[in-house]
């Protein structure tokens, strides 16, 4: 018998109107949470969310807001071919999204994973309001390469210590995840974004001048910022077939410590780049050029990146010393001059032209060469100052593009001998570690002009030039340009003694050699590693 169903017309499906939302994922290309929300649906929205409010007294500098924007200004530009907008709303996500919930009606939710500790928290009191309101979420991971917490669970439910114990781990793991494919204006499934001309102005995306900040302090632009220039560089990185094929061994010179065109650490932090297109286009292609497995030094920015993201993802006090059960709590200087030798190191017044050279590249472009951040650090650290790194933190965090909170504070830890290894405790020189680096003075002359005067032999030590060297160069030291803030070689003493006393009787990872054992020179340091082991 034929059983005929009545059909209630009334009763429809539910609309499907999605909102995803932006935060380090600037980026069409192997999006999945954005593939979530604009692929078969009704209506979706995209939005990214700041406080333009705190942004004059915000921890970061003019050059990563100048970054931000440009990078907003071409999501915008590309979610417009899609026939759709990027909408900037202002306020924090807890007080905005409810109300676009209600306003929008929206029924989905979606947005990358955060692996951060702070964000993971503001991600869960986010998801907790949006089924409050009926709402789906949808998170996706494609920030990382790894699931972290698959990585803790392989390691004894317990964040590697070391970067070699982490490799470990990754060895016993599948591959990466291909990215997935990009989102243009023939995806099949595209969705719909309703949009009222009038609310160009409420939901624009700001200038400097609209959040308080004084344009014509900016340097001139080194880091263009965009999904666009993040995929350029990624290209030209990769033509690089003959540096591709020799990676193992790099040279390390004074032009490696200029940035170039095909750098790609603050595309990144910022997620105009997938990590993990760059990980499988490096991969391909060294199989093309090789025809074997490639070394995991070929890799070594990606990995050292997600070994931080890993370490850091459980705990909160990641860019503290104290209650940070990673770090080696060390007292550090606590005086009366604190303050000021800080900002002299800070603002690159310190009387060492390689260490002062490095703090104003920082400070003009948004980044510095992985070895000169180790040497700035291990200045203001252990080498010289014995200032403690989490002030070092701040300073890289208000300037530098790619210093996003997990990579900055391992990085440091590192540098400072507190925490990961303490094989690399002697403290660097300020001159011969630069003079190794930029032998002629060219990086110090470019950026500090006022030395550029000098020759060769004297430009690492202007304060050794005699009078009539310094009269020619047109640079009276001490008053041009200041005499060098301490002894180092006193330093170097005092603060050996210190590190090794503090590593031979609170750590596991003992230096090889006492501080009794150590003559006058400087031992060789393993430059190639050390540029490899950071962001860079």
């Amino acid at each position: 018998m034929e059983v005929h169903v009545a059909h209630d017309h009334s009763i429809r499906r539910r609309a499907i109107n999605s909102l995803h939302w932006f935060r380090k994922d600037l980026r069409l290309h192997d999006n999945p949470a954005l593939r979530e929300a604009v692929l078969n649906c009704d209506t979706f929205r995209v939005v990214y969310i700041f406080d333009t409010r705190n942004a004059q007294n915000s921890t970061i500098g003019i050059n990563l807001w100048r970054f931000l924007l440009q990078s907003l200004e071409e999501l915008d530009g590309s979610l417009r071919k899609l026939n759709s907008r990027l909408f900037v709303v202002r306020g924090q996500p807890a007080d905005v999204l409810p109300r676009l919930f209600e306003q929008w009606r929206i029924t989905k939710l979606t947005f990358t994973e955060d692996t951060e500790p702070f964000g993971k928290e503001r991600d869960s009191a986010i998801r907790m309001l949006a089924r409050e309101a009926g709402i789906d979420v949808v998170v996706k991971r494609s920030n990382t390469l790894y699931d972290l917490q698959e990585i803790i669970s392989r390691n004894n439910d317990k964040p590697p210590k070391t970067y070699k114990s982490f490799l470990n781990v990754l060895q016993r793991m599948s591959p990466p995840d291909l990215p997935v494919n990009t989102i243009t204006h023939n995806s099949v499934g595209l969705g719909f974004t309703p949009f009222d001309e009038s609310l160009i102005d409420q939901y624009g995306i700001p200038t400097l001048q609209e959040l308080g900040l004084d344009a014509s302090k900016l340097c001139s632009e080194v880091w263009q910022g965009g999904e666009a220039e993040a995929l350029n560089r990624l290209d030209r990185h990769l033509e690089r077939k003959a540096w591709i094929a020799s990676f193992e061994q790099p040279k390390i010179n004074s032009n490696s410590l200029i940035a170039t065109t095909n750098g790609v650490s603050p595309y990144l932090r910022f997620g105009c780049l997938s990590p993990r297109l760059f990980y499988h286009r490096l991969s391909d292609l060294f199989r093309k050029l090789k025809r074997k497995v490639p070394p995991i030094s070929l890799y070594g920015q990606l990995l050292w990146r997600e070994f931080f993201y890993c370490v850091s993802t459980n705990n909160p006090n990641f860019d503290k010393m104290v209650h940070n059960p990673l770090c080696l709590q060390v007292e550090w200087r606590d005086d009366g001059r604190v303050e000021e030798d800080l900002e002299r190191w800070a603002k690159g017044q310190t009387g060492f032209p390689w260490i002062d050279a490095v703090m104003a590249q920082v400070r003009q472009e948004g980044w510095i060469h992985p070895l000169a951040r180790y040497a700035a650090a291990s200045f203001l650290t252990r080498g010289d100052l014995w200032i403690s790194w989490e002030r070092g933190v701040k300073v890289f965090e208000e300037f530098l593009l790619d210093a996003d909170w997990s990579i900055n504070a391992g990085n440091w830890m590192w540098h400072s001998c507190s925490a990961f290894s303490q094989h690399f405790f002697y403290p660097q020189c300020p001159i011969g570690f630069g003079k190794r680096l930029d032998a002629n003075g060219d990086y110090i002359s470019k950026y500090l002009p006022v030395l550029k005067g000098f020759p060769p032999n004297y430009i690492h030590e202007p304060w050794k030039a005699p009078p009539h060297v310094q009269k020619l160069a047109r640079c009276i030291i001490g008053k041009d340009y200041p005499s060098p803030m301490l002894d180092h070689e006193e330093k170097r003493k005092e603060n050996l003694a210190r590190i090794v006393n503090i590593l031979e009787y609170t750590t596991e990872d003992k230096p090889e050699i006492s501080y009794k054992e150590i003559d006058d020179k400087e031992p060789e340091q393993d430059l190639d590693f050390l540029a490899l082991s950071s962001s860079g």
